[in-house]
């Protein structure tokens, strides 16, 4: 699934305006993300991409999330194609490697997002809006609502607003396809690895 970084999307200028709508420094946003003010810097300049932990971190130090700071990467479209060999932000390597591949660009009513390779089961989410979760390819585990459900290929997930959850792959080539209102997201550690 190779792309270039010119595909990517950039993040940087949408992080750059919420940090300083927010009235905080790089090194503010660097030291509650974890990562340096150079490395901080050069996101927001776009010479450097975030791996999909960092830009999670980064997020969550702004209190936002990784989704809505793709979302602010693109202006809204009334029509868009997301073609499948589009950017994906990564993490990690070999069998610990995720992916997540935004599947509808810009700031809009809803998002979509492609998770591949591994998932941290310790991240759990909360949301203002409703979502489904749906199996494309192999099998997940999703805890919501006090209980875990197993769901194979072709199997749908929702989970109402507000309702806390977290899920994992089970095996190697899941796909899983994340769909719901972009209202925001909240997310909490949960404290699990």
């Amino acid at each position: 699934m190779g792309t270039s970084d010119a595909d990517a999307p950039q993040v940087g200028p949408g992080i750059r305006r919420l940090r300083r709508a927010l009235d905080l420094t790089l090194a503010d946003v660097a030291a509650r993300a974890g990562v340096s003010a150079p490395f901080l810097s050069q996101v927001e300049n776009g010479r450097s991409r975030p791996s999909m932990g960092s830009l999670q971190r980064i997020a969550d130090a702004l209190d936002t999330t990784a989704v809505q700071l793709l979302a602010s990467a693109d202006p809204p479209r009334p029509v868009d194609v997301v073609r499948g060999g589009s950017a994906s932000v990564s993490e990690g390597e070999g069998v610990r490697e995720a992916r997540m591949r935004p599947l509808v660009r810009g700031h809009q009513r809803l998002h979509a997002l492609e998770f591949t390779g591994d998932h941290d089961w310790g991240r759990e989410y909360r949301h203002r809006g409703d979502e489904i979760l749906y199996v494309a390819d192999g099998s997940a585990e999703v805890e919501a609502d006090g209980s875990v459900y197993r769901l194979d290929r072709g199997d749908t997930l929702y989970c109402a607003a507000e309702l806390p959850h977290r899920w994992r792959p089970l095996e190697a080539g899941t796909r899983v396809l994340v769909v719901g209102i972009a209202d925001g997201v909240r997310v909490t550690d949960a404290g699990g690895g």
